[in-house]
């Protein structure tokens, strides 16, 4: 009687264990804002609007620190994203401008660009969170941007 009784005590503790298991990993999968291309690759999905901090430095340092808002829209493995508010003085950059571009690949950015109002189109480096809500974009010597998702 004593073994039978621990014996279910231990399958009970084993199934809840599995269920808890399965439940993180579904919540994982959930969290992960991917989407899959026709060739098969999944890339993160960053359609949405985004809060962004620019920080400009070094020849852009002049322009200072400011919230921005972006739309991305994403088609495939493309994307680009425009401002949703007009830069302020002196920084040029009209609300619907467009300002980043760019391609992803399964493991985050192929290639990014800023896209400096008239100054013109930057090559930078960008990483995107493990949960697709968070980017940083640095073009060296220019502006870090960092997006939240909405």
């Amino acid at each position: 009687m004593k073994r039978r009784i621990t014996v279910s005590i231990l399958c009970f503790v084993v199934i809840i264990v599995w269920t808890a298991l399965a439940c993180v990993q579904i919540t994982k999968s959930e969290t992960k804002k991917t989407v899959k291309l026709p060739s098969g690759e999944e890339v993160y999905d960053l359609n949405g609007e985004w809060d962004v901090n620019v920080e400009n430095y070094g020849e852009w340092q002049r322009f200072g620190t400011y919230p921005q808002f972006f739309k991305i829209t994403q088609e495939g493995s493309s994307f680009t994203a425009i401002r949703l508010k007009d830069n302020p003085p002196p920084v040029p950059g009209k609300a619907g401008s467009k300002c980043i571009q760019g391609e992803l690949d399964k493991s985050g950015f192929k290639k990014i660009e800023i896209i400096g109002g008239s100054y013109g189109i930057y090559p930078s480096e960008g990483q995107i969170t493990e949960d697709g809500n968070k980017i940083s974009i640095d073009s060296p010597q220019r502006a870090r941007y960092t997006l939240t998702r909405k």
